[in-house]
């Protein structure tokens, strides 16, 4: 059985990240004459990813969603609002200081020291966290939340420092990774049904859209008593290497480091569960042997992944963007990072995640396929747009003050439903591919041309948050009008429950 699954996810693990490879070796041997032993560092990179990702889909599956819907539905249980937001608030923080996403900005944010940021980042996270349960509880509408708390966002903003504005917007996007969402999904399924609604299964969904907007508000606050150091951005150098027993060394160098940071990531979570199987749970041992063997694959899958996405991928994505910037036609820096995006969100851990809850809570009324292929196209444009910033210095606020407008006015006019998994989304898209490979690739760029890092390379992880958002909506607003077209007789009735009627879509 456990032969099969791993068959099948890693024929989905390949069909996700083969493009991206193609695309970074046919780009070495054309336009793009990156030295041998970078593409080699890359391409090793590549198989522990894959690997990687096998691993963690597994275990999320098996232990990281069972356990986040295993607690929300307990707790919700007892009914009592003073057990469910602590445990919400400490949830939050927990799983938020020890994302690896977060890690990965820390490391490259060097104006910033990694605590001041992770813990502002975190405290963002829970706190909003906690604003979300409130929500689902009380049955406000997602979308005045939004437009409320991005406008303090905006506004905040404006008094902010030009060297923490994208990096805010930035620390939206990564938080919500590989750990994160598995977890946070799960918990808010369970704590859903404490309203008891027909809809409320699907007021899970709007948890990671407002845990996303945390970091930028809590970060934002940071810049008005901190000043950042002033920090000069190095390149990143991979050493020459050549033989093969070079190359594996260098990833075995990096696997102690990555082997303690997964380690202190889940720990506080197999503790806090084990704890709360103890007090409240009482769960067959089956289940738990079930939970256990997932933990295993998603630490043993979360190692592999993030070391071969920080030492393959991060220099691999600065040499790529630094060696197209040198070109006389530097242009052509948008349209191939328009193609990279498009084909990199299907490498994502958590997309993956988040298309499955997707199906399983419209019982597929919302097709994965579609929903995966919207995120690509957004993504695409939004990376597109983050070259262009590269290359011309235009400010942040001239892309996320129209975006951002142009989102929250759709969230008015679609189903209340797929605002929810926009903004999600939005938070999804942005994991560990954008903070190892896009990120390296725009400060290579901007390191080129001669740009400002912090002010112009920094934003393209926010870039990538924010377009999913529309694209996930005009998703929605194409489902409105095709159900608007269809016969009443055949229309079929599903799980979008007191959003219309709808059809089955997949675009």
């Amino acid at each position: 059985m456990l032969k099969e699954i791993m068959k099948e996810k890693l024929s989905e693990v390949v069909q996700a990240i083969v493009p991206v490879v193609a695309i970074v070796l046919i780009l070495s041997v054309t336009v793009v004459p990156m030295p041998t032993h970078v593409v080699m560092v890359f391409f090793y990179g590549c198989i522990l990813l894959m690997i990687g990702m096998v691993f963690f889909t597994i275990g999320a599956e098996q232990a990281m969603e069972p356990m986040g819907k295993q607690v929300g539905a307990r707790i919700t249980k007892t009914r009592r609002l003073s057990l469910i937001l602590p445990l919400g608030f400490l949830l939050g923080f927990m799983i938020t200081i020890s994302e690896p996403d977060l890690q990965v900005l820390a490391n490259q944010v060097q104006s910033i020291p990694n605590s001041v940021l992770i813990l502002s980042v975190s405290g963002g996270v829970a706190f909003f966290l906690l604003m979300a349960l409130i929500r689902m509880v009380t049955g406000i509408a997602l979308q005045r939340l939004l437009l409320l708390f991005y406008g303090i966002a905006f506004a905040l903003a404006f008094f902010a420092p030009p060297d923490f504005l994208a990096v805010a917007f930035d620390s939206g996007g990564v938080t919500t990774g590989p750990m994160t969402v598995p977890f946070i999904m799960a918990f808010g399924v369970g704590v859903s049904t404490l309203r008891g609604t027909k809809q409320s299964s699907q007021d899970s969904f709007g948890l990671i859209a407002l845990c996303s907007v945390g970091p930028i508000i809590a970060v934002l606050l940071l810049s008005l008593i901190f000043r950042p150091e002033n920090a000069d951005f190095s390149p990143i150098v991979v050493p020459r290497v050549l033989t093969s027993l070079q190359l594996s060394g260098m990833f075995l160098d990096a696997l102690p480091d990555q082997i303690h940071e997964i380690a202190q990531a889940i720990l506080p979570i197999a503790i806090f569960f084990g704890i709360f199987q103890l007090i409240f749970l009482h769960l067959e041992k089956k289940s738990l042997v079930r939970i256990f063997n997932g933990i295993i694959f998603t630490y043993i899958g979360l190692v592999l992944f993030l070391t071969g996405a920080n030492v393959g991928f991060i220099p691999a994505g600065f040499d790529l963007g630094s060696i197209l910037a040198t070109l006389p036609y530097n242009w052509i820096i948008i349209p191939i990072g328009m193609l990279i995006g498009y084909f990199i969100i299907k490498a994502e851990p958590a997309v993956y995640v988040l298309m499955r809850q997707v199906e399983d809570i419209t019982d597929g009324a919302i097709s994965g396929t579609a929903l995966q292929r919207s995120l690509s196209i957004g993504v695409a444009v939004s990376v597109g747009l983050a070259m262009v910033r590269v290359l011309t210095g235009i400010h942040l606020f001239y892309m996320l003050i129209p975006g951002y407008a142009i989102a929250l006015l759709l969230s008015f006019v679609v189903p209340p439903v797929f605002t929810a998994i926009a903004f999600d989304s939005g938070g999804v898209a942005s994991g560990p591919m954008t903070a190892t490979f896009l990120l390296p690739f725009a400060m290579g760029a901007c390191m080129t041309v001669g740009g400002n890092v912090v002010t112009d390379a920094f934003g393209v992880v926010t870039m990538v948050a924010m377009t999913p958002l529309i694209a996930i909506q005009c998703l929605g607003l194409a489902y409105k009008l095709k159900a608007k077209q269809a016969p009443k007789p055949e229309v079929v009735e599903n799980t979008l429950e007191g959003y219309g009627d709808y059809d089955i879509i997949d675009l």
